[in-house]
């Protein structure tokens, strides 16, 4: 199940309700909401947001590009891990993530990643990131951690 795009109506940003299958060692697979999101204000992230549980959802900021090749080959390494079209489910993204709390592997409609992908394309074009980027809120934030 997908549900529509929606963002800011400034055009700034972009959500895509998903459903992720996901494997636990040890347990059996489980469906579950996640969402994936973008914001031109981090041009060069994606977060993915698992659960929406009474116990609350975990999030993962990776980069947009390691989503964008992990559709036509495997990349990634560290704490995520993305694999296109898998043998088991030919029509899904697999996206392997890491915690010190363990490992789990999430398996997404290709179809809604692509989507959602082309969605933040007309937000940012790859390539364009380093242009919506406040250096000086930036260095702000930087700067506030020193005082």
């Amino acid at each position: 199940m997908t549900q529509p795009f929606s963002g800011a109506a400034d055009g700034t940003s972009v959500t895509h309700e998903v459903v992720a299958h996901v494997v636990v060692a040890y347990e059996p697979p489980v469906s579950l909401p996640a969402v994936l999101r973008y914001d031109r204000t981090d041009p060069y992230a994606v977060c993915l947001s698992l659960g929406g549980t009474p116990t609350g959802t975990v999030d993962w900021v990776f980069a947009r590009s390691l989503l964008s090749e992990g559709l036509s080959r495997p990349v990634g390494v560290g704490d995520v891990l993305v694999i296109p079209r898998h043998r088991c489910h030919r029509h899904s993204v697999r996206i392997v993530v890491r915690s010190a709390a363990g490992a789990a592997v999430l398996d997404i409609a290709a179809s809604a990643v692509t989507a959602f992908l082309q969605q933040t394309d007309m937000v940012v074009p790859p390539g364009a990131e380093g242009l919506h980027i406040d250096l000086d809120r930036v260095v702000a934030e930087l700067m506030a951690g020193s005082e």
